[in-house]
């Protein structure tokens, strides 16, 4: 289980009410959670789109596309229901950033997941999670039940007449379902394979309907925007990469964890200063910056800011968050 540490260094937003009850619904409000969704409410839409657009937020997936943007792509007239999705399938080695956000914030994933469905008029939901989180699958769909039983979600949701519903699911532990459209195969109940694009799910997702699939601490991030404004969480980031991320710290470090940084922390400071150093005050070797399908970095190479463009001219990728120092000999040529 990743462990809950914290550093000087962090911008706490994602993470703010980490460790402080908020599974409980009660807790959650009392923290300022559903203000944001009731607020987007009153504001309608092109409000939050734009919102969303503005605060920088990228997909936290691994992607990095602009979330606000792929919102705007879905159409506002369809024959067809228009369904959400968050992908908390999480099957990237190294990577447990998300397990944190269904441990200690369940409600912020629901809100955020109402909050993107008022952004493109959909009135479904579905939460996947990785299927050897059980144990997240219990304490999320009790987070679902209560957000029910305050008319937060169903019919008639904060006492207006606009509906949104949530279903959970896990998988059956494939890592391919990470990928988005072998993610709704597998929701669709068959063989958890990517399909060919295009369409694209913003058109033609989900049971043939527009779709929009965002990682589960993309969701989470939404209704924190909402609640602080766009330009405030945008500032905290570089440009083009606003606010924070989870990040995740393994291997042979003094102190891993998952830290909230901003978009643009220097790798090198964040191995040495964030996580204590390599273990044992061993030479670095290398560096996986985004979970093990990103390109290897090594020691000389990660004076960088850890943001999907600085990254990518490094010639690698952020990606899912997860990253690990390895003091291997394999790893350095």
């Amino acid at each position: 289980m990743p462990r809950l540490v914290s550093h000087p260094d962090e911008v706490k937003i994602v993470s703010r009410r980490f460790g402080m009850g908020a599974t409980d619904i009660d807790r959650y409000i009392e923290l300022g959670g559903y203000e944001a969704a009731r607020k987007c409410l009153a504001q309608g839409p092109d409000w939050i789109v734009e919102e969303t657009k503005a605060s920088g937020l990228r997909g936290r997936g691994g992607a990095g596309f602009s979330t606000g943007m792929k919102w705007s792509f879905v159409p506002k007239q369809s024959a067809k229901p228009k369904y959400i999705l968050v992908n908390g399938d999480e099957s990237e080695p190294g990577t447990c950033k998300d397990h944190l956000i269904f441990l200690h914030d369940p409600h912020a994933v629901i809100e955020g997941t109402i909050i993107a469905g008022l952004a493109v008029g959909a009135k479904m939901g579905f939460i996947y999670l990785r299927g050897e989180y059980r144990y997240l699958l219990e304490i999320t769909e009790r987070a679902v039940a209560d957000a029910y039983d305050r008319g937060f979600l169903g019919k008639n949701i904060f006492g207006t007449e606009t509906e949104f519903q949530i279903i959970t699911q896990t998988g059956a532990g494939a890592y391919e379902v990470g990928e988005e459209s072998a993610l709704m195969e597998s929701l669709e109940g068959k063989r958890g394979v990517p399909r060919i694009k295009p369409p694209f799910p913003a058109v033609v997702g989900l049971y043939g309907g527009p779709t929009v699939i965002n990682n589960a601490e993309t969701i989470a991030t939404v209704p924190h925007i909402i609640y602080m404004g766009a330009q405030a969480y945008c500032d905290v980031g570089t440009p083009r990469n606003g606010g924070t991320r989870l990040f995740c710290i393994s291997g042979h470090v003094e102190r891993p964890g998952v830290y909230e940084l901003p978009m643009g922390y220097n790798l090198r400071k964040m191995i040495y200063d964030v996580a204590g150093g390599i273990r044992g005050g061993r030479k670095l070797k290398a560096v996986v910056p985004g979970g093990s399908s990103t390109p290897v970095l090594l020691a000389e190479e990660i004076d960088i800011g850890m943001d999907f463009d600085q990254v990518g001219k490094a010639g690698s990728m952020l990606g899912s968050g997860g990253r690990g120092g390895d003091r291997r000999p394999d790893l350095h040529g």
